[in-house]
């Protein structure tokens, strides 16, 4: 049996969005490049068909990918109350030296540090699990250790 895959309502709907689009728009942008290959003719030196036949490839598999995904799917809206950390919770932190911090925690497949997300599964995100407003978190890592303390933890 396969692990599920946690997400965010947000997650969700967002690979759906993706599902639809490779389904749909995605695919009927091949064909037509398809059909442009084929108008050209002898398809044995036709790079036009090779790309294609490429795209085609990528499309499907990741149609099959977010068909598998969005089957382990389990979605999640944060743990209601708030009082600790959970999936689905956004925290605010702040480092020794007084920097702010605000992360979501979120499954892997939805992990964007860029964007503030971090994945459960995460050193960081598997500390914090479980803690609540006011706890201490320290991580070890290469450059020593970094020390964070839960401000704040609210929905998503």
């Amino acid at each position: 049996m396969k692990k599920p895959v946690y997400l965010t309502p947000e997650g969700y709907r967002r690979l759906q969005e993706e599902l639809n689009h490779l389904k749909t728009t995605k695919r009927q942008e091949i064909s037509a490049d398809f059909e442009q290959a084929l108008e050209e003719g002898d398809l044995r030196e036709n790079a036009g068909y090779d790309e294609a036949r490429r795209a085609m490839w990528q499309n499907e598999a990741r149609i099959a990918q977010l068909e598998d995904l969005l089957a382990r799917a389990v979605v999640v809206e944060g743990n209601g109350s708030y009082e600790q950390v959970a999936l689905g919770c956004q925290v605010e932190l702040e480092t020794e030296s007084g920097e702010r911090l605000s992360l979501a925690i979120v499954g892997s497949h939805e992990a964007d540090i860029f964007s503030g997300k971090i994945s459960d599964e995460s050193p960081l995100g598997q500390a914090l699990l479980g803690k609540k407003v006011g706890d201490v978190v320290e991580i070890r890592g290469k450059k020593g250790a970094q020390v964070y303390t839960i401000l704040e933890i609210k929905p998503l």
